[in-house]
Parts: C-alpha cells; sequence; structure tokens
C-alpha cells in the first residue's frame, strides 16, 4: 500500500511544469552539511500494509501487557475507569470526523457540546467562564502565565516547585523570548508550598502566583488566606489541577480566591494512553474574559424562539483579531473534548463525588499500608487525595526496578525532578487498584 497518494506519473509532471529534473533540486538551496540526508536519516527499505502491521506488532510485544501489571504510576496522567458508552458515542461518524467549525452557526451540535463543556467544567471549579477547551494541562499554564501578564503588564511570576515539573517545563519554553520571569517557591517539610516565601517576595511586578492542589505529591494545598491576600495586592493566583476528580470533593478553586483555574480533564474519561492526546481546561473570572485565550461558545434563542447555540467570544487571529490575538488556540481536539462532556454527563454531581470519595479511601488504605513497611517511611505528612511519596531505603529507581520483576508498576522515582528527593517513590493508586494489588505491593516491597 502506498502512503504518499501521488503516482510517479504526477510526480514526473509536477516536475516537468516547474521546470527541474527532481525532487532533491528542491532542497538545492540548503547547505550540504545541514541536510539530514541518508547519512542521518538511514531510512529502511519501503514496506508493504501487511509488513508495517507486521513490523508494529513485534514492537507492541516487547511491551508488557497493561493486564499483566499492576500499576501504581500517576503523576499527571491517571487510570480510571471509562463508561462504555463514551466509545459508543464518540465513534459515531458525525463525531469523529467533526473539526473546528469555522462557520460555526452552521455546526449546532458541536456547539452544543462545547457549551456543555464549558458549563460543566465552570460548575466544578467554581469559575465564571470556561473557554473551549485547550490541547492539554501543561499549555493551559502557559497561556494563563500570558494571559495574566496582559491583565496587569506585570513580568515577574512566582511558581511553586510542587507544580508539575512538566508543567513549569512548558511554560518556560512558552516564555522563550519574552522577558516574562519565572522565580520558584520552595515547598515545606510537609510537602505543602512555602507561603511565607510568597509574602516575602511579593512585590509590585508579581504578575500572578502559581500553585497546583493537589500538588505534583498528591498533596492538597491549603491557599484560601492567601487568595485573600493576593487579592488586596492586584496579584492574581493561577491554581493548575492536574487531576481534577479531586474537585468531586474538594472546595473549588473558585471560591478559594483563584483567579485563573487550568488543568488537565484526562481523568474524565480519557485513557492514560502513552501521553496523549488529552484536553486541557481554562477557567477564569468574568472581568477577565476579553483576554481568555480561544474562543466561547453561548447559548441564545433563533429568530424562530428555538434554542440554539453561537459563538460568543473569538480571539484567534482567523476571526478580524489578526495581531490582537490572544492565542491560536482553537477547540482541542473535538473528540477529546466531547468523551469530557460525555463523561461528566453520564456520572453527573453525585456520581464524580462518590468516585472522588472512593479514590481518597484507597489512598488512605495505601498509606496506611506503607507506613507500616520497615525500612519505608511516608515523606510527606500532609493531607493528600490520591498519591503518596515513599521514603525509600535506597534509590527509588532501583525499588521501582526490582518490582517491575514482579510485573508491579510502582509509581514514579523523584529523583529526576527533585535531586534532594531520589529516595521518593510517587505512588498513585485510583479505583482501579483493587485492595489485593494494594496487599501485594506491600508484600514486595517488604521483601525487596
Amino acid at each position: 500500500m502506498r502512503f504518499i497518494p501521488h503516482t510517479e506519473k504526477d510526480i514526473r509532471e509536477m516536475l516537468e511544469t516547474i521546470g527541474i529534473r527532481d525532487v532533491d533540486q528542491l532542497f538545492s538551496g540548503i547547505p550540504n552539511d545541514l541536510q539530514l540526508g541518508k547519512k542521518y536519516l538511514d531510512l529502511p527499505p519501503a514496506l508493504s500494509e501487511s509488513e508495517v502491521f507486521d513490523t508494529l506488532r513485534q514492537i507492541q510485544m516487547r511491551n508488557p501487557d497493561n493486564e499483566e501489571m499492576s500499576s501504581f504510576l500517576g503523576a499527571g496522567a491517571y487510570r480510571h475507569y471509562s463508561p462504555a458508552i463514551i466509545n459508543s458515542l464518540i465513534h459515531r461518524g458525525e463525531f469523529s470526523t467533526s473539526y473546528t467549525p469555522y462557520q460555526a452557526e452552521v455546526s449546532q451540535g458541536t456547539l452544543q457540546a462545547i457549551y456543555e463543556f464549558q458549563t460543566m467544567i465552570s460548575m466544578l471549579t467554581g469559575m465564571d467562564v470556561v473557554n473551549a477547551s485547550m490541547y492539554d494541562g501543561a499549555s493551559a499554564l502557559a497561556e494563563a502565565v500570558l494571559m495574566a501578564n496582559r491583565i496587569n503588564k506585570q513580568k515577574e511570576y512566582l511558581v511553586a516547585s510542587a507544580v508539575h515539573p512538566e508543567y513549569r517545563e512548558t511554560t518556560t519554553t512558552y516564555l522563550r523570548g519574552t522577558d516574562l520571569q519565572l522565580k520558584n517557591v520552595p515547598y515545606s517539610s510537609d510537602g505543602t508550598t512555602d507561603f511565607e516565601f510568597i509574602r516575602k517576595h511579593l512585590n509590585t511586578n508579581t504578575s500572578a502566583v502559581i500553585l497546583q492542589s493537589p500538588n505534583f505529591f498528591g498533596v492538597v494545598e491549603e491557599y484560601d488566606q492567601l487568595g485573600k491576600e493576593l487579592l488586596e495586592q492586584d496579584t492574581l493566583l493561577i491554581v493548575v489541577v492536574v487531576e481534577p476528580l479531586s474537585l468531586g470533593i474538594l472546595k473549588p478553586p473558585g471560591e478559594r480566591g483563584a483567579d485563573i483555574v487550568v488543568g488537565e480533564a484526562q481523568s474524565f474519561g480519557l485513557p492514560v494512553s502513552y501521553g496523549g492526546p488529552y484536553a486541557g481546561f481554562f477557567a477564569t473570572r468574568e472581568k477577565f474574559v476579553r483576554q481568555i485565550p480561544g474562543r466561547l461558545a453561548g447559548e441564545t434563542i433563533d429568530r424562530n424562539g428555538r434554542r440554539s447555540f453561537v459563538l460568543t467570544l473569538s480571539t484567534r487571529e482567523q476571526f478580524i483579531r489578526r495581531e490582537k490575538a490572544t492565542s491560536n488556540i482553537c477547540t482541542n481536539q473535538g473528540l477529546c473534548m466531547l468523551a469530557v462532556t460525555i463523561y461528566l454527563a453520564v456520572m453527573g454531581k453525585q456520581g464524580i463525588r462518590e468516585l472522588a470519595l472512593l479514590n481518597l479511601k484507597k489512598a488512605h488504605y495505601l498509606r496506611s499500608k506503607l507506613s507500616k513497611i520497615r525500612g519505608f517511611g511516608i515523606r510527606f505528612e500532609a493531607n493528600t487525595f490520591n498519591e503518596v511519596v515513599l521514603k525509600c531505603p535506597r534509590p527509588a529507581n532501583e525499588i521501582r526496578d526490582a518490582l517491575l520483576e514482579h510485573k508491579i508498576l510502582s509509581g514514579l522515582p523523584l529523583g529526576d525532578y527533585y535531586q534532594e528527593l531520589n529516595d521518593g517513590l510517587l505512588i498513585c493508586t485510583t479505583e482501579m487498584n483493587t485492595v489485593e494489588a494494594i496487599d501485594a505491593l506491600a508484600e514486595k516491597l517488604s521483601i525487596i
């Protein structure tokens, strides 16, 4: 099977039309030392369709079967049960083939799905306005930082070290080439952010304080008082929520002083899937609506009095805004957003709360079992949601590797992100981890 749609005849005719003998001539203006060429690419001969599938199947077989592994890995991507109705609906042709509606009002179904997504995320976060989704939680945070600068023109940001390291790295990449500065805020001995450090380093150039709750260590941050103090100083509070399921039982950020709330909606119906594609969310207060990236879908009635949906705000470059655009973010992968919307609609308010409580109970059981293992300990004593940092008697990556031999994916060694936590293993449990699996993890830890 050919993967390039053009026939040899097509290519020959196109080359003759522009007056060159072969495709390589198109790249003749690039110096040889800058061309990858055969030396670096070293591509294998072309394969047939069946050969490609066989090759990929053999590569796949080198990976452990998820059904054979017991996984306690979280760290921003969480394994939750996805109701069968989600795949049943999103695989319908009218959904799986849809894309960003550039003639928006013609696509009433897409606009309604976006509107429902915005509404449910708004209810979950306690914020006034939610946009028509982001590509992922990391880019949502970066967009929030840029938005804060548009609001108050300040250029310094105090970002908690307990914010997901990859989110911070993504934001740093976004800010490359700007004069905006990120300043790390250390965490305390109990795993919470050092709020006194924030208070000492606030100044007239501080645009926003960035927190995550539950943070990267699974610790729940208590930032209500800080939110009030920042409001008095006209400094914005950006709250990152990577595990939004926690909002089923935690007080919404909008009620705790947050000005911008961003996060990752993967937990709501999207598989872990090697890290994507996911669906970020972005929420803010109504007074900042003109600075929000992307666009908003709204509800109205048509000339016949029927309920209908419209694009009420669009700040993209393609919609007149041009150089004044806040972002080129549009509707994310519409399919991911739809999956999240279906999940939230199916689960409902009570379902989300019950699932959050179940995750909390599982985590408490995990923590209790781990705390009793000789030679190990709980690194942070503050309240956690569904993750805990286990202090190991030797480097955490060695513990992880030893458990892999028992078909247990124990969690994430923290040494790659925090040098001082080389003995820390971030372990997560969700409703997918049985009591038997938790007991087996504790048993193997006690003998390795």
